[in-house]
């Protein structure tokens, strides 16, 4: 009774054009939903974009794409989770394929098309990811030696300041705002080869990170050996401006096999590396997450928990001291 008296009384006090335009919304397609949501996120990068797609493409149109908005309800939700599972796919994929779909019904919710809360009572795909491969100091050594100067000078990069594949393509000499700060402002697109913004930030946000003396020097270094062009950016190829991911893995490959390096690393493994480096030193992990770029502190946590020092010990320890 509570719940049809809110209904009706939402119904009664919602001017009409306002509710035919959350009617109409409510009796779209998810497929054509989902399309016009996806051209309204414009703080997606390229990357995202793609990702999005292949979510959409590969596991959530193919179950959902006809269904009307206005019917989802949890157990809707609930099908579409047990489907995947049951089809095998990975504990990561479901799971991001379940936080795609959460911000499109979200959304339409916010608009009035679905009355009722679709993810009300539903378990979310929890993935947790397996321990990081991280190269070892020696490992890092012998890469260096091994490669090229440009790929020498992603490796500081990634390892020393915790750049992201496309945002080591940027590589700008002009971004060293201070002896011991780089500030991290853009990445390259790594199939399309294009300034982007970065990875969860609007356009013309940034972040700074700690440089290392290593890296400072490396970037002078190859600033002096190979030069920069007019807007001072670094890494380029004979035929493009700027660095792709084929690029990088073509050269990633060849190093490996002359360094000796039989383990499975691969170039993000140099950043496991970078956050590796930080959390074992004592760093804060909310520092870490912040230099990395990660969304949340969740992020950073899940992944690299493992790596922190054990703290009770040294809290009981302090305490003590304390009393």
């Amino acid at each position: 009774m509570d719940r049809l008296t809110e209904i009706y009384n939402e119904k009664r006090n919602t001017p009409r054009p306002q509710a035919e335009l959350k009617r109409e919304l409510g009796k779209q397609r998810f497929g054509e939903y989902a399309s016009t949501w996806l051209t309204r996120q414009r703080h997606y990068t390229d990357g995202s974009n793609r990702t999005v797609n292949q979510l959409l493409q590969s596991q959530i149109l193919p179950a959902l794409e006809s269904r009307r908005i206005n019917t989802f309800t949890s157990t809707v939700v609930e099908d579409l989770i047990m489907a995947m599972e049951e089809g095998k796919v990975g504990l990561a994929t479901q799971q991001n394929a379940f936080d795609t779909l959460k911000k499109i019904l979200l959304d339409a919710r916010r608009k009035g098309a679905i009355p009722e809360d679709p993810f009300e009572g539903v378990i979310a795909p929890e993935y947790i990811p397996r321990q990081v491969t991280i190269p070892t100091l020696d490992e890092i050594h012998a890469l260096k030696d091994a490669a090229s100067d440009p790929l020498r000078l992603l490796i500081d990069l990634m390892s020393g300041c915790g750049h992201r594949n496309g945002e080591g393509y940027a590589a700008n000499i002009n971004r060293m705002v201070a002896d011991d700060v780089y500030r991290i402002t853009e990445q390259i697109d790594g199939v399309s080869r294009v300034k982007a913004r970065l990875k969860h930030r609007k356009p013309g946000e940034f972040r700074e990170v700690p440089m290392p003396a290593i890296v400072r020097e490396s970037l002078l270094m190859y600033e002096a050996k190979h030069g920069a062009d007019s807007d001072g950016y670094l890494l380029r190829t004979q035929r493009s401006p700027f660095w792709a991911h084929t690029t990088l893995q073509y050269q990633w490959d060849a190093v490996r096999k002359r360094a000796g390096i039989i383990r499975k690393l691969n170039p993000y493994s140099l950043r496991h590396y970078f956050a590796s480096n930080c959390l074992s030193k004592g760093i804060p992990i909310t520092d870490v997450a912040e230099w990395m770029g990660h969304r949340n502190m969740g992020m950073t946590f899940r992944i690299y928990r493992h790596l922190m020092p054990a703290s009770i010990g040294r809290a009981a320890k302090a305490l003590n001291e304390g009393l």
